[in-house]
This record gives C-alpha cells, structure tokens and sequence, in this order.
C-alpha cells in the first residue's frame, strides 16, 4: 500500500472542500457565472456576511475563484474543475440516495466526502475502507463510488494547496 496523503491532510482538505459556504459560492459561480462582489449578500442570502467573506477569501487564498475587474469572482481554472467534481459526487449521492432521498445538495457533498474521506489516506486495491463501505446503502453503492473518489484523488493531486494550512496573514 502507498500513502496517498497523510490523515492530516486529508482531514484539512476535506475540512475546506465540505465547507457549506465553499460549496454554496463555488457552484453559484458555476451555474450563474461571475458575482460581483458587491452583489454576494443578495445572490447567495441564506449566507451571513461573515460566511460570505470567509467563502471568498478562502476561495481566492486557495486559487479556487478570482476577482475579475468588471465581472467580479469568477471561478479559476481548479474551481471550475471543484464544480465539476462537486456534480459527480451529488449525482452519486441522488442515485443512491444519500444520505437521504431528499435534502440539500451540501449536505449530500458533506456526506460523500466523509465517506471518502478513510479512502484516501492509503492506496487500496480493495476499494473502499469497511467502515465507508458499511456506511453505504447497497452493494452497488460502493462499486459507483469509484469514480468520484478518482476524481477526488485527481482533484486532490493537482491542488495540493488545499491539503496544507494555510499561513496566518502577516500583521500591517
């Protein structure tokens, strides 16, 4: 078996990509194109400002979106590939209804990543960790999982940035 990642990279990184707020700007940007800042609040309302702030500072300290001169924050080139990823991984948990059969689509990003999440600490030739596959509602469930864990790990290896704390700002 080879290490992919160590625990505390895995628990930082999916620490960061299963934030609500992350997953909420990133697939707002998606599906409705660049935000301007100033009209964040009205666009993503069930945000507190603080959460808003924290999702786009987040967002930008890890090259996931950019702000735009005339547009606003768009999504990088990684945060286009985070929306997709994000689509996978929803549409694995809607076939197979997880966690529920009807809930929010962050919620159902939370979920699978904590599934993933044992998974990707070590290369496995026999899929995923027991204790995901007993979390799983069907046998097939964890077969289908394989592709977005792929995609996860893919993900994961070109953005390294995200498996790392990020540094505190230095004071003016």
């Amino acid at each position: 078996m080879t290490t992919l990642f160590t625990t505390a990279e895995v628990r930082i990184a999916l620490e960061l990509l299963a934030s609500r707020s992350l997953i909420r700007l990133v697939t707002e940007i998606d599906d409705n194109g660049a935000i301007p800042p100033q009209r964040l609040a009205g666009t993503l309302p069930d945000l507190s400002t603080h959460q808003l702030r924290s999702a786009s500072d987040t967002a930008c300290a890890h090259g996931l979106v950019r702000v735009t001169p005339g547009a606003g924050l768009e999504l990088t080139e990684p945060g286009a590939e985070l929306a997709d990823l994000y689509d996978a991984v929803a549409r694995w948990a809607r076939r197979h209804a997880v966690p529920a059969p009807v809930c929010e689509f962050s919620s159902r990003i939370r979920h699978v990543l904590d599934l993933l999440a044992p998974s990707l600490t070590t290369e496995r030739t026999d899929g995923l960790s027991s204790l995901s596959a007993a979390r799983l509602t069907s046998a097939g469930a964890e077969a289908d999982l394989a592709r977005p864990r792929a995609l996860l790990l893919q993900w994961l290896a070109g953005n390294p940035q995200v498996t790392r704390m990020s540094e505190p700002e230095p004071v003016a």
